[in-house]
């Protein structure tokens, strides 16, 4: 089954909801998770290879379809090679809305980078930190990265602890920016980040599915969707000047 390339606006923040494990994946309803998020996040690297061959994803058939092989030095589990990772993406490319490849591995994923521009399927460069708000200049940089080598949007989830004092120059990076850029916090202030940055333009606002975060501190996909809403079109960034 071949789904449409997801499309992403800034003035539109959607809301992923990331699928934890095999068992979350077999227990939800179709209609529930559509009323919860917009895109469905499929965590490769959560499944055994018995789930990812029965392809439980298929019930989605509305919903875009987020998928993702985790490395491990990023949190993915089973602490999977490049190849096997880049196996299982390509093996679901025809089911995809778009890829998620972190940035660290844009090098040893040519063969995948390829194969998704033949299909027209877009690519998420990704980049995580679990120990703290990392460097902006290294922010800026991979996110230059992402850009220069094909992808779609550029999305960095970072442990925000205590440090609000980084806030406003996170908040400028996801504003300020004109590549599709997704930002979101991990640990106790996570939900208000997650709010926050997509009021200024995050694109991708990830939630979990079913009853596992798959990152600390993450609002349930329905929590933050309402959450979002609840702050209306209205009040989100607009990068336009006011006088134009």
């Amino acid at each position: 089954m071949n789904r449409s390339p997801l499309e992403l606006h800034r003035r539109r923040p959607l809301v992923v909801g990331s699928i934890g494990s095999g068992e979350v994946l077999a227990g939800l309803d179709p209609a529930d998770v559509a009323s919860a998020c917009d895109v469905v996040e499929i965590r490769l690297d959560l499944l055994s290879a018995k789930e990812r061959q029965a392809r439980g994803w298929r019930v989605f058939e509305k919903i875009p379809l987020l998928f993702t092989a985790r490395r491990a030095s990023e949190g993915g589990a089973g602490d999977l090679s490049a190849e096997q990772r880049e196996a299982m993406l390509i093996d679901v490319i025809a089911e995809a809305a778009a890829i998620d490849i972190e940035v660290a591995s844009i090098p040893e994923m040519a063969g995948l980078r390829i194969k998704l521009h033949d299909a027209g399927v877009p690519w998420i460069a990704s980049f995580h930190d679990f120990r703290g708000v990392p460097d902006l200049a290294l922010l800026h940089a991979s996110r230059e990265n992402a850009r220069n080598s094909g992808a779609a949007a550029f999305k960095a989830a970072f442990e925000l602890g205590w440090q609000l004092d980084s806030l406003p120059a996170l908040a400028q990076f996801v504003a300020g920016s004109d590549f599709p850029t997704s930002l979101m916090g991990m640990g106790p202030f996570a939900p208000m980040s997650r709010v926050m940055f997509a009021q200024l333009g995050s694109v991708l606002n990830y939630g979990y599915l079913g009853d596992t975060p798959t990152a600390p501190g993450q609002w349930s996909a329905r929590q933050l969707r309402e959450a979002i809403a609840s702050v209306s079109c209205s009040a989100t960034y607009d990068p336009t000047p006011a006088d134009q």
